[in-house]
């Protein structure tokens, strides 16, 4: 079952025809319902008519043998008195059910002495005050309604279903009588039967309308879905990164997620391609102080008085320092966030600037919430530099500036020419006047410097100094400042 429905498709279409099941379900019973309330009122409404035609006669003293009521065809009669027993019923009446009087016989004729009695029994019992059933009638008069119920009724041996409506009427001669009438069902019955006949052949024949199109319409609509899927499996299984998916010409969620899946590949291309250059420069940075140092161990293995041992200790340092900036370039590039604690630029500047020569130092007390040591770190690398490329003179300057900490560190050499002020912060790009081993490092300090910056929500930009030099500017959110 569940690989059954292990599609968005089968999903999809199970549950359109579910919904649709449940309101045609509810709307047939609703439907239903109502057809037989209202046919069922129309019949007590025809049996209630009925009931009145015969209460008019008998409160005109019309004797009962001569009602016509009691000659309707397919109208069962009943007239009964206020002890329940039968006076009149239709001739054809054979069975009937439901109207509380089972006889379809009336009582043997009494006596006009008899009926006198009954009659002054009523009048006396009238004077001692009872009034009546239900309702209060003057002789002659017809009570207000009907009481409505069903059964069955048989006539000329043909048996149904009938509403039967029950009028009471005041006759002068013999006090309250109720008349039962009936109107049979048969109308509704066939209506109700064939309106559910229609809805069992019908609906299912609907649902699988609504099943064949939702089927249709969503595998229409996931056929670039499945494109995608099978593109991506492609470009997965080939490794051929500058592939992309197919963008639907449309403007709806799919052609959004294949754009953002292209820019996703976009990205991971980009990243990959990245992650092979810095591989190949770490490695070509890596092999020549390597090449260098070995050459030296294996000339002073041969010849121990040519050992060149500051040389030898440089390219260590070299290697040492290298392979310090490998590693925090991957801890930063596996997302290591830096510790929240204060940090006071003024003072780290100060730090940082110490023991070197030709610097100035012009700061104001400036907290901000990051690492300690990498903040130090880019400093340093900035100061590092400026040093390389400054001519006399360098300035540090440290101020706030609305709701930024903004360092500033600026030399008087040749600046940074416009065009490579964003390339000189790519990872192992060095300019020309910075490629020898005396005056260059391996192009990765400002790298740094930028990703450190970025990691504490600041930025890192190059520009030009008033002094004619190159200015590297940090910025960073002031302590507290980030909530």
């Amino acid at each position: 079952m569940s690989r059954l429905f292990g599609s968005v498709r089968s999903r999809a279409t199970l549950g359109a025809t579910l919904v649709v099941a449940v309101a045609l379900v509810a709307a047939g019973a609703a439907v239903l319902l109502s057809l037989r309330a209202n046919l069922t009122g129309e019949a007590g409404t025809r049996a209630e008519r009925s009931a009145q035609a015969v209460a008019s006669e008998l409160a005109a003293r019309i004797p009962l043998d001569k009602l016509s009521g009691l000659d309707a065809e397919d109208v069962p009669v009943q007239i009964v008195d206020e002890d329940g027993v039968l006076l009149a019923a239709s001739e054809d009446l054979e069975r009937i059910s439901g109207t509380g009087t089972a006889e379809v016989t009336p009582a043997p004729t009494r006596s006009g002495a008899d009926d006198d009695r009954d009659r002054e029994d009523d009048d006396r019992d009238d004077d001692s005050g009872r009034s009546g059933d239900d309702e209060s009638l003057e002789p002659g008069e017809i009570a207000q309604g009907a009481s409505y119920t069903n059964g069955t009724a048989t006539i000329d041996g043909d048996t149904e279903d009938y509403r039967f409506a029950a009028v009471q009427v005041e006759t002068p001669d013999r006090g309250r009588l109720t008349v039962h009438a009936g109107s049979p069902l048969a109308a509704e019955h066939s209506a109700v039967g064939t309106a559910l006949t229609a809805m069992l052949i019908g609906f299912p024949l609907l649902l699988g309308v609504v099943a064949g199109v939702t089927w249709l319409v969503t595998g229409r609509a996931l056929r670039p879905v499945e494109g995608i899927r099978r593109e991506m499996a492609a470009i997965t299984a080939s490794e051929d990164l500058p592939r992309r998916v197919p963008e639907p010409a449309t403007h709806d969620e799919i052609a959004r997620l294949a754009r953002t899946t292209n820019a996703t590949l976009a990205a991971l291309e980009a990243s990959v391609e990245r992650q092979r250059r810095f591989v190949a420069d770490a490695s070509h940075e890596l092999r020549s102080p390597i090449a260098s140092l070995r050459t030296q161990l294996e000339v002073a293995a041969a010849h121990p008085e040519l050992l060149d041992l500051d040389g030898a200790v440089e390219d260590t340092v070299r290697l040492q320092n290298l392979a310090g900036d490998l590693l925090l370039l991957a801890r930063l590039d596996a997302g290591e966030r830096p510790v929240g604690t204060r940090v006071d630029l003024a003072v780290l500047a100060r730090e940082e600037a110490a023991g070197r020569e030709g610097v100035t130092v012009e700061a104001e007390p400036v907290e901000v919430s990051g690492s300690r040591g990498q903040l130090g770190r880019v400093l340093a690398n900035l100061l590092d530099n400026a040093e390389r490329h400054a001519r006399e003179r360098i300035t540090v300057t440290v101020r706030r500036v609305g709701g930024e900490a903004v360092v500033g560190v600026a030399d008087d050499g040749e600046g940074v020419a416009e065009a490579d002020r964003e390339r000189i912060f790519e990872r192992f790009v060095r300019l020309d006047a910075a490629r020898s081993r005396d005056d260059g490092g391996a192009g990765l300090g400002l790298a740094i410097a930028r990703d450190v910056a970025v990691r504490h929500g600041g930025t890192l930009t190059a520009g030009a100094a008033p002094a004619g030099g190159a200015l590297f500017e940090l910025r960073l959110p002031l302590a507290g400042a980030e909530a």
